[in-house]
Order: structure tokens, then sequence, then C-alpha cells
């Protein structure tokens, strides 16, 4: 049996290589009202019609916010995203001695887009709950509002460019790996097409599920390097 490193810092950072992936898997697969809504796959996204804001608005101010935030997909998504950056140095960990430069300057993109991500996350979540305090009265006014507020466009859309610095910087932190002592070429090509994929399929939750389940699958195999102590 291989032997497994004692050091608390890279069983933190181990730890955080499964949390993050397994998370995000639960905030995509909570977006699915009927399980058939898994298998229905689109080419590119669609934005949502008139009725389909009218029935999300009524149902959340009938809800008056009772349910737990932590019910909400998004919050989940924004509680988790502090083990983001803890993913990026743990892939620096392994790609440090062999390009140093690149590792650093990929780890930093991947920080900067978690902390743009989580004003994506942040905004959802908060125009969520805001609108459980709407008065039924309001509901077409509400309706008009969020529909405003969520357009791609502006402030908005701003934020959710560069939030997608995220996958870039994973896609060029597992680049970074490449030829590095113990980790394998598969596991790279799964970060990659998973970051990749992410990004090309952007709210399209069943698409960015199979996404972080190839994510996933590379971040197991690095997982295991970085808890034999290797290219420490």
């Amino acid at each position: 049996m291989t032997a497994t490193t004692n050091d608390p810092i890279r069983r933190i950072l181990a730890g955080a290589l499964l949390a993050f992936p397994c998370l995000f898997l639960l905030v995509f697969l909570m977006h699915f009202q009927h399980p058939a809504d898994l298998l229905h796959f689109r080419s590119h996204y669609v934005a949502p019609t008139p009725d389909h804001y009218e029935r999300q608005v009524a149902m959340l101010i009938a809800a008056h916010n009772r349910w737990p935030m932590i019910h909400d997909p998004h919050m989940i998504g924004y509680l988790a995203l502090p083990v983001i950056p803890l993913c990026a140095f743990a892939l620096y960990l392994l790609g440090r001695r062999k390009r140093p430069l690149a590792s650093a300057i990929a780890m930093m993109i991947t920080i900067t887009g978690t902390i743009y991500m989580g004003g994506v996350f942040g905004m959802w979540t908060a125009f969520f709950r805001g609108i459980g305090l709407v008065d039924p009265s309001q509901q077409a006014g509400a309706t008009a509002t969020f529909i405003a507020l969520t357009t791609p466009q502006g402030a908005f859309l701003l934020t959710t460019m560069l939030a997608k610095l995220t996958m870039l910087g994973l896609a060029a932190q597992a680049l970074t790996l490449i030829h590095v002592p113990q980790v394998r070429t598969w596991s790279i090509v799964c970060i990659v097409t998973g970051s990749l994929m992410f990004l090309v399929f952007w709210d399209l939750d069943n698409w960015m599920m199979i996404a972080t389940l190839l994510i996933l699958a590379g971040f197991v195999a690095m997982r295991r390097v970085l808890l034999q102590g290797g290219t420490a």
C-alpha cells in the first residue's frame, strides 16, 4: 500500500478536491424539478419565456421565504465557493516545481474568477429571497423587476463573464501539470475537458453536471498524488 502523507495542509487540500465538485453536483441536481429534465439536453442556452418567470415569481411570493435558505441551490453554491481557492492551491502545489510562474498565474486566475462567481451566486440568492417578501398584489411588478434584474446585460453580464475565469483558471492549471511526475495525463484531460464544457454550456445544468463529473474524476487522481506527497 502506498504511504499517505500526514501533512494536515495536504489533507485539507485533498478534501477540497472532493468537496468542490461534489457540492456543485448537488447544486445542479437541485435545479431539476423532474427526473426527465436531467435528460433534456440542449445545444445552447434558451432564455425562459415570460410565463416561466411569472410562475417562478408566483411560487416565490406564495412561499414567502418559509423554506430554509439552504434549500436554495444557489445558497449551497455560494457557501461552497471558499473551497475552490483551496483546489486552486492544491493544483499549484502539484505544478509549482515544474512550471512555477505558469502555475502561480493560473492559480490567481482561478481565485480571481471565484471572487466574481461569488457575485453571481450572491445575486441569485438575494433575488430569490427578496421576491419572497413581495406582497402578492405586486406580483406583476415583481415579475417585471425579476426579468430586468436577470437579463444578461450590464453589471449582471459583466459579473457572469468574470466568473467564468474560474473555469478558465482550472483548465490552465491542469495544463501546467503536463509531464509533471506522477500526474496522469488522463486526469489532466478530464479537468480541461470538464472546465471547457462548463464554459461552453454555461447555465445548462445537465451539461454542467457532466462537466463537473469530469472535473471530479481528474481531481480524484490528483488527490492521490497530493496525499502521497508527490511533486512536493
